[in-house]
């Protein structure tokens, strides 16, 4: 599997970063988790408009979804070669409603259902393409949830947005990259069920066994430096902080 940061700024985007969206791929298949404020652009230097086969959102807060109402248009009035087949996409309940409300004019209220194949999320596991998915619901005062991809014997765990949750410590178990939220700065932010700090981002990978750390989702006005300090003095294995256009190799 590769992993491509297209985005990783937590709450609204930063100079250098769109945020939440990151590029999966395994076997051509290219499976795309989050799309937030500013992703589209950043995207189309990782591949091509119509190039993904599927999309995965974590929950319907406007930077982790909201770049999906721009896709729409192109994907719906699309002219060379025609409006686009519907791609799956996997959300929690509502999703077509929150976008289609978000756009607010689409040509009719099913519009959205047409370039869209829309997938309810819930605590599960089945299949996108050649990957093997594995979603729980975290603690975050939406419905949002961590998923966990596994492909070739390989596996990447994604938090999306929450707090501490035990149900987030499983899905990273052994997991080969864990790619945490930090959006919050130890001593300072302390909200239960909303994000993780650098700190409680390090102990749930300590917990959890996962063999590398990465941390996303830290806001603009966060020092990351500060997060990946508190990380560190958790977590005894490999960790750092995302970057946009950075890819790993799982």
């Amino acid at each position: 599997m590769k992993l491509t940061v297209v985005g990783c700024s937590g709450s609204f985007p930063s100079a250098e970063s769109a945020c939440s969206s990151y590029l999966l791929e395994a076997d051509g298949f290219r499976l795309l988790l989050d799309m937030g404020n500013g992703a589209l652009g950043e995207l189309q230097r990782h591949c091509g408009l119509y190039d993904l086969d599927a999309i995965f959102l974590s929950h319907l807060h406007a930077d982790h979804c909201i770049d999906m109402c721009a896709y729409f248009v192109a994907r719906y009035y699309r002219h060379d070669g025609g409006r686009c087949d519907p791609i799956p996409v996997y959300g929690p309940e509502g999703t077509e409603h929150r976008l289609t409300t978000a756009y607010a004019d689409t040509p009719t209220a099913s519009s959205m259902s047409e370039v869209f194949d829309f997938h309810t999320v819930k605590p599960s596991t089945f299949e996108i393409g050649p990957f093997t998915v594995h979603t729980e619901r975290v603690a975050h005062p939406v419905e949002a949830y961590g998923i966990r991809v596994e492909q070739g014997g390989k596996s990447l765990t994604y938090s999306g947005d929450t707090g501490i949750s035990p149900a987030l410590d499983e899905l990273a178990r052994d997991t080969d990259l864990f790619l945490c939220e930090a959006a919050f700065t130890y001593g300072k932010e302390n909200i239960p069920d909303l994000h993780l700090n650098g700190r409680e981002a390090g102990e749930t990978a300590t917990r959890a066994g996962a063999r590398r750390l990465v941390l996303t989702h830290i806001p603009p006005w966060t020092d990351p430096q500060a997060n990946l300090t508190d990380a560190r003095a958790v977590y005894a294995g490999p960790v750092e902080l995302a970057a946009p256009r950075k890819s790993y190799e799982i």
